[in-house]
């Protein structure tokens, strides 16, 4: 028996709960924004947002936590696709943060601007008015996001208390919040990340180049792949520097993010090597969630994204 033509495709579906659920977001908070990394998860929120609010304007800006420590591609990528998109993008600065006193550089050969990034967007959150951030967080990245719903409610100092979840029955959400709370939204939440490279790949999207293979000089420290960088100081646990093909599973600080050897140039051979791999990106290139068992989860009660 051939599947009706009016059955949905995994994607398809995945795609339909997502535009439902940035529209009933868009249309119950008073001024939302969505977070735009450049990385693959808010590319898709982009494009995501193209298909549910064209031929308008995005009823939202977009606005980039900023650390200073980027990819330069990504940030090229990103503002080449805002312009494209013809949206309005907010750059929130943890340089801006450190220089105000509003946090502390940390120093040394682990420092990172990771954890600063949590400041920064509170007080852009604060400062802006919204009362709704689009995040591209998935569940199958990470414990503690594995647990989080669709919609995540933060109170008045943007804390979330995962014991303190609402109940999300089929498609209806409760969007209500008290006078300081805020609402994090995640319509990727059901996606897993060979889901999102499929995507990209039916959608022709494109991406910044650094999730495709390329040579970069590279340094090993604790089983990863760092790039050779101004903004990473070496010790001497670490490797010596060598250029080598790699790629990317996420975009973060450059200094908590790690890369995968790699020959997948195309997007069907990085679909085909995430379709194989039994390690999940977080747990294979990001620095930050190796800190301790509850590392994402103790910089989401704080706060973080």
């Amino acid at each position: 028996m051939s599947p009706s033509p009016h059955t949905l495709t995994h994607l398809q579906a995945l795609e339909a709960e997502a535009i439902h659920v940035m529209r009933e977001v868009a249309a119950e908070r008073e001024k939302p924004v969505l977070l735009f990394s450049g990385g693959k998860d808010s590319i898709v929120l982009a494009r995501l947002a193209e298909k549910a609010f064209r031929p308008g304007k995005f009823p939202f800006p977009l606005m980039h936590i900023d650390t200073g420590h980027n990819f330069d591609e990504v940030i090229a990528f990103r503002d080449n696709l805002v312009e494209r998109l013809g949206e309005r993008l907010i750059v929130a600065s943890v340089q801006e943060s450190i220089d105000q006193g509003r946090v502390v550089e940390e120093t040394g050969p682990r420092a990172s601007r990771n954890r600063l990034q949590t400041t920064t967007l509170l007080d852009a959150l604060a400062e802006h008015g919204f009362d709704a951030a689009f995040g591209g967080a998935r569940r199958d990245e990470e414990r503690a996001r594995a647990k989080e719903r669709i919609l995540s409610f933060r109170d008045d100092f943007g804390g979330w208390d995962p014991k303190a979840q609402r109940p999300e029955l089929w498609n209806i959400y409760n969007t209500r919040v008290r006078r300081g709370e805020n609402v994090r939204a995640f319509p990727l939440s059901n996606w897993t990340e060979l889901d999102v490279w499929q995507y990209i790949q039916d959608e022709e999207i494109e991406v910044p180049s650094i999730y495709l293979a390329h040579e970069r000089s590279v340094f090993r420290r604790d089983g990863m792949l760092y790039a050779d960088s101004e903004h990473i100081e070496r010790d001497a646990r670490d490797g010596d520097p060598f250029v080598t093909s790699v790629r990317y599973r996420t975009v973060g600080d450059i200094s908590c993010t790690g890369a995968v050897a790699s020959e997948a140039a195309t997007l069907a051979s990085v679909v085909a090597e995430i379709a194989a791999t039994n390690v999940t990106e977080r747990g294979e290139t990001r620095a930050d969630d190796r800190v301790s068992e509850s590392a994402m989860e103790d910089r989401k009660v704080a706060g973080y994204f």
